[in-house]
């Protein structure tokens, strides 16, 4: 007996009917979209404006304590201690924004050498909003840390 392998007959495909199914038809357009560049998503639309600045920006004290940030940040300490009190003076709504306003006068009147208005202005920050902390940088400062950790018991 022989033991001779014997080539596997070939196999058997569907004979062609010359119509393509729904699936078939629908597969073969995707794919032609897809090597035509045509399938790729449409962008994301653009984000939307920032919720509520405009309405931030028509309230009196919003606007002083955005503008006394600013200034502080440019350095231009005189004129941020005056837009923060006057943001404090037109009742600020939130809590933490009063907080940021307190702790920023106390930085600049540490740094004038106003050292019992500084803590007055800390102990408010506090007193707006029982969360607020300086961060580690800012209590390790050398002018305004000793008073911040006074007051906070450290």
């Amino acid at each position: 007996m022989s033991t001779a392998l014997r080539p596997l007959p070939p196999p058997v495909r569907p004979a062609r009917t010359g119509r393509r199914s729904a699936f078939g038809a629908a597969s073969a357009a995707l794919a032609l979209a897809v090597l035509a560049g045509c399938a790729t998503p449409p962008p994301p639309p653009p984000p939307p404006p920032p919720v509520g600045l405009a309405d931030l920006m028509d309230r009196p004290a919003e606007r002083a304590l955005y503008e006394g940030m600013r200034s502080y940040e440019d350095g231009q300490y005189l004129a941020a201690e005056s837009h923060l009190r006057r943001a404090l003076d037109n009742a600020l709504r939130s809590a933490r924004d009063r907080a940021v306003a307190h702790k920023l006068i106390a930085f600049i009147t540490c740094t004038s050498e106003r050292t019992a208005e500084c803590e007055f202005h800390f102990r408010a920050a506090r007193a707006a909003d029982p969360a607020f902390q300086l961060s580690r940088p800012e209590a390790g400062h050398p002018i305004w840390g000793p008073v911040y950790r006074r007051i906070a018991g450290q």
